[in-house]
């Protein structure tokens, strides 16, 4: 199967080399990548050299530690993504039986992954197409432009968010994580107190001005003070973990489901965030009318789904009010403000 490159009718992509490029672009390893697609590495690596040759740029710069995506190959990701996104709906519209439900997991690696693999694990007789989007929002726009049947994200209006035509619930509360170096003085501890992590600078780059991400980080940093920086955008986690592992002072936070592959033999540690666990509140929005396996789906979520006791965690302002009504804390402000 072939698409035709607009910058020239005589030059052809094909959509497995495009998939190979997504595969390797979300796992940052070619042996990853060529697992997910259960294909060989060396026939992996060919296809991605092939759609280079016929796009005539590098896409991946390649690393002892993996690949990592070159400024060409930022820009072609969501246009491969939406060329992906497109052949499958067009494939999917004339093949005979019900269509798989279409769910949005943001990305590998996170709370709402492993929920949906938990899930096809429980109910194998429902199709899934596994969709990477951009968030809550995204997955809002999607879902009532009938894109996907179901999507995960953080709501930050609360429940009501999503509108009149969507329903929603919370689906999976993710505990925060920090990556430190071995020699930083909350590693002996084995873990990361909550007041601790204020007398350290966190290092969170490419966080995007108005994503609920800023949100987020923007009230756990005004509620216990944090000292959070998240410019300096960079390709990959190179740079973030050289720099980590250089310092006995500086840390980043990531989520307790993320995947993210520390360097082999860097002097680096993960620590659970404790006294509060600080959780990011994901919700699954779906279509009040739309695919049959929603139902499933959100019974499975809903089922699987536990509300936290306040005294010992943290959730931002609107999941605070709507699982613990009449708790709300009163914010500080923080040490160094995110951009607004």
């Amino acid at each position: 199967m072939v698409v035709w490159s607009a910058r020239c009718d005589t030059r052809r992509v094909n959509t497995d080399a495009v998939a190979a490029f997504l595969a390797v672009a979300d796992e940052g390893q070619f042996q990853r990548a060529a697992d997910r697609l259960g294909i060989s590495q060396q026939a992996t690596s060919k296809r991605v050299a092939a759609l280079e040759a016929e796009l005539g740029t590098a896409l991946f710069r390649r690393l002892p530690s993996g690949a990592v995506l070159t400024e060409d190959g930022r820009a072609f990701r969501p246009h491969a993504q939406a060329v992906l996104a497109a052949v499958g709906a067009a494939v999917q519209s004339v093949q005979p039986g019900s269509r798989p439900l279409r769910v949005d997991v943001l990305a590998r690696g996170t709370g709402p992954f492993d929920l949906v693999r938990g899930f096809l694990s429980a109910h194998p007789e429902v199709p899934v197409t596994l969709v990477t989007g951009g968030g809550a929002a995204a997955a809002v726009r999607a879902a009532l432009a009938d894109e996907i049947d179901a999507g995960f994200g953080y709501l930050r209006g609360g429940a009501g968010e999503a509108g009149p035509r969507l329903r929603t619930a919370y689906s999976y509360l993710e505990p925060a994580e920090v990556i430190a170096a071995a020699g930083h003085p909350l590693a002996r501890a084995g873990q990361a107190r909550l007041a601790d992590l204020a007398r350290y600078p966190a290092w969170i780059p490419g966080i995007v001005a108005g994503s609920e991400w800023e949100s987020f980080y923007r009230e756990l940093s005004a509620e216990f003070g944090l000292d959070i920086d998240p410019t300096g955008y960079v390709s990959g986690t190179e740079s973030v973990f050289d720099a980590i592992a250089a310092s006995e002072s500086l840390v980043t936070f990531v989520g307790a489901k993320s995947r993210v592959a520390l360097p082999p033999g860097a002097p680096l540690v993960r620590l659970p965030v404790v006294d509060p666990v600080p959780l990011y509140p994901w919700s699954v929005i779906w279509r009040r009318q739309g695919h049959p396996g929603i139902r499933r789906l959100v019974r499975y979520a809903r089922r699987a789904f536990r509300a936290p006791d306040p005294d010992g965690s943290w959730l931002p302002r609107p999941a605070q009010d709507d699982l613990w009504p009449g708790t709300g804390q009163r914010a500080r402000e923080p040490r160094v403000s995110l951009p607004r």
